[in-house]
């Protein structure tokens, strides 16, 4: 299912800590820095922090700017963004500045914690506009970020913090962008708090889309590259997703077959190979054929690889002996992610979908792409 666009906001020292240990919260920004995350908080539909936040910093997450305020108001936006906090027991201070300032708040918890949350937040004004939302018996991050994204509309959702927050979103593939804020001083304490817990991340390196000075701090934005596993969509392979569609856009144009861009992504996020429809000159050469002849078919990788097509892999074919998802399949590949279903343009009763589930690969459908898809086969659609 759709979820927002999730970026994560911290700023750490040099050896890696949020905070340190005394009473009062470590500023490790300046005032440069600050007033960027007032410009991100300004440009996202909602901000999110975890309740142990709420309780150790008892942040307002307001856009201070009245110049940003002013421009949400003109492009028909609330004047602040939705504000969220996550608790899995419910457990709420009513008194916290979060529920006192800015606009719409909601609480995402579990079915024990929503009864405690509602008695907590009880005594609130009405006019507060706190929602209590239940993800299930446990917190569930996909039911809470297709919650936000289909009934709440909430499409770009910056998130600062906690570091246990941070942590999950990550582990679980679910973090679009990283912006880090590294200050120049040292923490020190053991017993501090930590950006980043231990546990199982996706695999890989993630990529560097920026580096740039911001007062006496040096911002680095991260976005993570690693495949999904399985049936479970992560956000790197919506990112691989956009680049098959921006891919279908160099096609040849053709009256007679789909333009189409595919990208095979290693299982540690490496770029193994791309390619699209008409690719070189060939009239009959298929996306993910072109991408799939450029990989030795030794290549140990392949077997937990991940293809990237615009468009599902097709199961039958004229122009060639064998379709492109057999030759996925014949591959070792047996994980693909596609935006569009092949409708029956040229061939009736299409389903590379089918064949490679009845083989034993996993299919992920984002149809969220479909159009992006659609977009160069305007004339055949």
């Amino acid at each position: 299912m759709p979820h927002p666009y999730v970026l994560l906001s911290a700023a750490v020292s040099l050896d890696g800590f949020l905070d340190d240990t005394g009473p009062e919260r470590l500023l490790l920004s300046g005032p440069a820095d600050f007033d960027r995350v007032d410009e991100v908080r300004a440009s996202s539909d909602a901000i999110l922090v975890g309740a142990g936040t709420l309780r150790s910093d008892n942040p307002r997450l307001l856009v201070n700017s009245a110049r940003r305020r002013a421009a949400r108001v003109a492009d028909g936006r609330p004047e602040y963004p939705l504000k969220v906090t996550v608790s899995g027991s419910g457990d709420l201070d009513p008194a916290a500045r979060f529920w006192h300032t800015g606009g719409e708040k909601i609480v995402y918890t579990t079915d024990q914690g929503a009864a405690r949350a509602t008695d907590a937040l009880r005594g609130l004004d009405d006019g507060l506009g706190v929602d209590i939302v239940s993800t299930g018996p446990e917190l569930d991050w996909r039911v809470l970020l297709e919650h936000l994204h289909d009934v709440r509309g909430v499409r770009r959702l910056m998130v600062e913090g906690g570091g246990r927050v941070h942590t999950q979103l990550m582990r679980e593939g679910l973090a679009d962008e990283l912006q880090l804020a590294v200050a120049p001083l040292f923490v020190g304490e053991p017993d501090a708090p930590r950006l980043f817990g231990p546990g199982a991340y996706p695999p890989g390196r993630m990529r560097l889309m920026e580096t740039r000075a911001v007062g006496d701090v040096v911002l680095i934005r991260y976005v993570p590259t690693a495949p999904g596993v399985g049936r479970l969509a992560a956000s790197a392979d919506r990112h691989w997703l956009t680049l098959a569609c921006e891919l279908a856009a160099l096609c040849p144009p053709s009256e007679t077959a789909f333009s189409v861009g595919a990208v095979v992504v290693a299982a540690d996020g490496t770029e193994l190979a791309r390619g699209y429809s008409r690719e070189g000159g060939d009239s009959v050469v298929h996306a993910e054929e072109a991408a799939l002849a450029k990989i030795d078919p030794a290549d140990p990788r392949l077997g937990s690889a991940t293809v990237y097509s615009s468009l599902e892999p097709c199961a039958r074919r004229a122009s060639r002996p064998a379709p492109c998802a057999r030759l996925i399949l014949d591959a070792g590949v047996r994980r693909v992610v596609t935006a569009w279903r092949e409708p029956d343009t040229f061939v009736a009763g299409a389903d590379g979908h089918g064949l490679l589930v009845a083989e034993g690969a996993d299919v992920v459908v984002l149809p969220e792409y479909e159009e992006r898809a659609k977009e160069p086969n305007r004339h055949l659609v």
